[in-house]
């Protein structure tokens, strides 16, 4: 198993997992280079939930010389992928790769900046589109988020999301990052204890403008040529 509790959160610590998200962090690593690590890194997380947190079930199958019994992975197709843009959505590429029958949904949010944190360390957060699929009780919802700082953007997406849930909840709630830092973390933990809060790596500290430190920069302006 190459997932590991941390405490606040579960850490995927696969080797190709931590090499990946080392280039990403290297500055001198370019928007292709970025992009497709971004991608790769979703690939082998959607593949760690699978390993992780997905059951199989033993099935009958017919081989060109006998019958034998094989395991298969239950729900598979009762997958939804929120895709938070626009930083997600490389990464919500390599997740597809893994749950290539999952519903998607799409949240446009994002933060202030020139408003700041205020004292509680949160970024006021406006929410431009809203696209969700219907969640039943029986899937397992995937939100998708490279970065999670302050945790301002994934509670405010969370509270569209659960909205849509049925009362009963679903089989499984995952916050995916790839850096994630201690503030976040606890918030989103906080305000939503049913999520199951998964990244590659936790890094030390906010700065005073609320970027993750060391963290890879502003991952939409590197995978989107953008400033």
């Amino acid at each position: 198993m190459t997932i590991e509790d941390r405490g606040d959160a579960n850490v995927i610590t696969h080797s190709l997992a931590k090499h990946t998200l080392s280039r990403l962090r290297d500055v001198e690593t370019e928007q292709v280079g970025f992009r497709k690590g971004l991608v790769k890194l979703g690939r082998i997380s959607g593949y760690e939930i699978i390993d992780g947190a997905m059951e199989t079930e033993f099935t009958a199958i017919e081989t060109p010389l006998t019958e034998t019994t094989g395991e298969s992975v239950k729900g598979l197709d009762d997958v939804v992928i929120i895709n938070v843009l626009r930083a997600a959505t490389p990464f919500v590429e390599g997740l597809l790769k893994a749950f290539p029958r999952a519903k998607q949904g799409v949240i446009s949010a994002g933060r202030d900046e020139e408003a700041g944190m205020d004292e509680a360390g949160e970024f006021p957060i406006t929410i431009d589109y809203v696209k969700l699929p219907e969640i039943s009780a029986d899937d397992t919802v995937i939100v998708a988020d490279p970065m999670l700082a302050t945790g301002s953007t994934m509670c405010t997406v969370l509270g569209h999301v659960t909205d849509e849930m049925p009362d009963s909840g679903v089989e499984d709630l995952f916050v995916l990052s790839a850096v994630s830092a201690p503030d976040g973390l606890l918030r989103v933990g906080d305000q939503f204890p049913e999520a199951d809060l998964l990244t590659v790596a936790i890094d030390d500290h906010l700065n005073d403008e609320g970027f993750i430190v060391p963290g890879l920069g502003d991952a939409g302006d590197r995978a989107f040529r953008t400033t």
